[in-house]
């Protein structure tokens, strides 16, 4: 597997409404700007919100769950549990709100390398629906974050049953098709990275391992033609890098 760490799937969001400040990034009732945090004090949202004794009808969960993707967005990852821990918390019971937030929590505890909080959080995310429209994204990041904690095993379970849920899902593929490739079973790992590249995840991590795939298959000729193509793709981020700064 590439030296580069693939992160783990979190939602989109719906973004935040003009008119709404209840829970906005920097609302005026909470003043704060999560840029000037201090980064050891992982509880500033938690502490200030259990401040203003919010009760549940009074949340807004779709944005609280938007104030957890932008900690995500500048890397403040702690400060991302704490507010999908609140977002959880405050959605319906067994909702697709609160899985979406157990989905982003694991996401966020990941990024910490915090495994064994990460895999409770989309283990719960799979006990509230595992057929939703938040389920291949929990299968998925539950595969990686097991296989982080050495359980392979049921990495590959998860992962199979990821495209099973939504086989249009192109990072489900990639992960499937990189535990197919830790038992040896190259043949089917190939085909898996090749749907998660017809789904759009080209980069060049995936045509590092596709490559290795097929060198143990001793399809030498087609895994130095990948190779070439993704030495050209990093290039290429390279020189972009360099442009932008």
């Amino acid at each position: 597997m590439s030296d580069d760490r693939r992160p783990h799937k979190f939602s989109e969001g719906q973004g935040l409404n003009e008119d709404y400040d209840e829970f906005t990034l920097d609302p005026p009732e909470l003043k704060i700007d999560p840029t000037k945090v201090d980064p050891v004090d992982s509880h500033v949202l938690t502490d200030l919100l259990d401040e203003r004794n919010i009760t549940q009808d009074d949340v807004d969960v779709q944005s609280l769950i938007d104030v957890g993707l932008s900690y995500m967005q500048i890397n403040r990852f702690e400060e991302a549990t704490e507010a999908f821990a609140r977002a959880a918390q405050f959605a319906e019971d067994d909702s697709l709100d609160e899985q979406e937030a157990w989905v982003n929590k694991g996401a966020a505890h990941a990024q910490l390398e915090e495994f064994d909080e990460a895999i409770g959080a989309y283990q719960e995310a799979l006990r509230i629906d595992e057929d939703s429209e938040h389920a291949a994204s929990a299968h998925t990041n539950l595969a990686y974050a097991l296989w982080e904690w050495g359980h392979t095993e049921d990495a590959l379970e998860h992962a199979e049953r990821a495209v099973e849920v939504d086989p249009r899902f192109p990072q489900a593929w990639y992960n499937r098709g990189f535990f197919l490739s830790e038992r040896g079973l190259y043949e089917e790992a190939v085909n898996a990275y090749d749907n998660a590249i017809r789904l759009g995840e080209r980069n060049v991590n995936i045509l590092e391992e596709k490559a290795l795939a097929l060198e143990e298959l001793g399809r030498e000729e087609e895994a130095e033609e990948i190779m070439e193509r993704a030495e050209e793709m990093r290039e290429e981020a390279e020189r972009e890098m360099v442009e932008e700064y």
